[in-house]
């Protein structure tokens, strides 16, 4: 017997809430996991992070800073971001230069990660990397 697209429609969604319902208590449930296991190398592998990858993390921490820091003629930086937030506001454009503005704040926050993540990438580098000789 063929029902209409609604009543299969119907169908289908309270399958899909009935399946719902069992599901959620096993996606919420609180799992304790074991303690991670810090990460060994060989000498080959740690010579490769630092010659490959170490440094390229570091050329790209330091563009985005660049970027991020850049005057209003750089796209993506926080001076455009804002000088594109101004212009939208002159236009009478208040909810769209509002959301920039957001933008820029939250954009000007990254500096504090991306010097984080350069601080941590040293510290590896230091740690873990022997200058060639």
């Amino acid at each position: 017997m063929r029902g209409t697209t609604w009543t299969r429609l119907a169908l289908a969604g309270g399958v899909s809430a009935a399946c719902l319902l069992v599901a959620a208590p096993l996606a919420s449930a609180q799992t304790t996991s074991a303690p991670v296991a810090p990460i060994t190398l060989s000498p080959e592998e740690s010579q490769q992070v630092c010659s490959d990858w170490v440094p390229k993390l570091q050329k790209r921490a330091t563009n985005l800073e660049k970027r991020i820091n850049g005057g209003p003629e750089v796209k993506g930086s926080v001076a455009n971001l804002k000088a594109r937030a101004a212009d939208q506001r002159a236009a009478g454009h208040t909810a769209r230069a509002d959301q920039l503005d957001q933008r820029a704040t939250k954009r000007q926050g990254r500096i504090g990660e991306l010097d984080t993540a350069k601080q941590k990438l040293d510290a590896f580098a230091s740690a873990h990397c022997k200058p060639a000789k």
